[in-house]
């Protein structure tokens, strides 16, 4: 597995498998790069979306959605936005590219091992793995 430096990023799918992209932490962000479109997330989503999930005891729907249209209620995209998670707003801190947290970050958690993702051609929904 690759390290997740800016030398050796994660290379990732989006849950349907139609496009690829890379992801890296650089020091408290997270560089998420698809195609020539560059966007950032605070690093700490990691941890505190699977505390999320791990609190939903259910699969939740990702429901991702561009910064200026609205997500859908109860989806990882609402939680990625909402005034109630930890960092009380956006995850993503680049403004006009915030949105898509939940296109982009659920993949690195599979890939972490922290979650189960569903990779049909739409509606995906993911679920924690409880830690060991």
């Amino acid at each position: 597995m690759a390290e997740g430096t800016q030398a050796d990023p994660w290379v990732l799918k989006t849950p349907p498998g139609s496009s690829e992209y890379t992801m890296y932490r650089d020091g408290d962000q997270l560089v998420c790069q698809v195609g020539s479109t560059r966007l950032t997330y605070r690093a700490r989503a990691i941890e505190d979306l699977h505390e999320w999930l791990l609190a939903q005891q259910d699969w939740v729907l990702l429901g991702a959605a561009d910064e200026n249209k609205p997500a859908a209620p109860g989806t990882v995209e609402a939680w990625g936005r909402s005034e109630s998670n930890p960092v009380g707003g956006w995850y993503g801190t680049r403004k006009g590219y915030r949105g898509r947290f939940g296109m982009y970050l659920p993949p690195l958690l599979e890939a972490l091992g922290m979650v189960e993702l569903e990779h049909g051609a739409r509606n995906n929904r993911v679920r924690a793995i409880p830690a060991p």
